[in-house]
């Protein structure tokens, strides 16, 4: 049933960087809409890589509990299974939202691919897993922007962020892929063309008042990066809190001015600062107050 409520659609909410926003979402008034592939907690499923087949490890974190978070604020949560392989669960993410709600205000773009060889070196990488990469990180979330923005043109605006990377706009280390500060090409080189998104549709979006917007989330400690991922050399007691991206990610979804940002890069760090929306204890280390003062990269 439609209500007078704003609604956001979040993907790879289940966890990490996506369940923060969706509950940071849901503290600034919208009823959110919850996607990704772990709907209970302690779940385990079958990666659905058309080259790779494996299991995951149960990683804490899941649509349920999302959900739960979201109830206790008082707003109203909508979950549906989605994996970004399946061009067939976005649609029904899609409808099932319209059935649910009849609108759409905010979609962001998190979930990316997860699945096996994505930290091997390039010789080792089967280029239909490049595929993969871009059909999750580059296509996909094209395919939920060309259902949803028929939506935001109807209601006369709205606004789409973009979990953008670092990784898509500079080598990001000097290690291997798999090795302290590597990261695989597959990652690096969707996560560029994903980059490349909101600047081109900006321009073709202003007039009808929706706001493309990249979000940086900068070097983030997530529950990915505390189990699977320190495997890789990943160091999570460094990286910033969770709040940090979501709350600069509430913060432009309810910005009375978000074309002010619409085809730009916001780094959430410095953002955050800027806008007083984190303590700064919160900060990645590398931004830490014991590092004010000195030259930055």
């Amino acid at each position: 049933m439609a209500t007078g409520n704003k609604v956001a659609v979040v993907t790879g909410s289940s966890r990490g960087i996506g369940k923060a926003s969706s509950i940071h979402l849901a503290r600034k008034g919208f009823d959110v809409v919850i996607c990704a592939r772990t709907i209970q907690e302690g779940e385990a499923f079958e990666h659905s890589s058309t080259v790779k087949k494996s299991n995951t490890k149960p990683i804490p974190g899941s649509l349920e509990s999302t959900a739960a978070e979201i109830r206790k604020l008082g707003r109203r949560v909508l979950t549906v299974k989605a994996d970004l392989l399946k061009r067939e669960d976005l649609k029904r993410l899609v409808d099932t939202t319209m059935a649910e709600f009849g609108r759409i205000d905010v979609l962001v773009n998190n979930a990316r691919y997860i699945g096996p060889g994505h930290m091997d070196l390039f010789i080792d990488t089967p280029i239909e897993l490049f595929d993969d990469h871009f059909a999750c990180n580059v296509l996909a979330p094209l395919y939920l922007m060309k259902l949803a923005v028929p939506v935001m043109m109807k209601q006369g605006g709205g606004i789409i962020i973009n979990l953008s990377s670092g990784a898509g706009y500079r080598e990001v280390g000097t290690g291997m892929p798999g090795e302290l500060g590597g990261i695989g090409l597959g990652y690096g080189v969707s996560k560029a063309a994903f980059n490349r998104i909101a600047a081109g549709l900006a321009k073709e979006l202003r007039e009808h008042k929706i706001a493309v917007i990249n979000l940086d989330p900068g070097y983030v400690s997530t529950e990915r990066m505390k189990t699977d991922m320190a495997a890789f050399g990943r160091d999570s007691s460094k990286g910033a809190s969770l709040d940090v991206p979501a709350s600069v990610c509430a913060f432009l979804a309810t910005y009375p001015y978000p074309m002010f940002y619409s085809g730009q890069e916001v780094f959430a760090p410095n953002f955050a600062m800027e806008h007083s929306l984190v303590d700064p204890k919160q900060l990645p280390a590398t931004l830490a107050p014991s590092t004010w003062g000195l030259p930055r990269a």
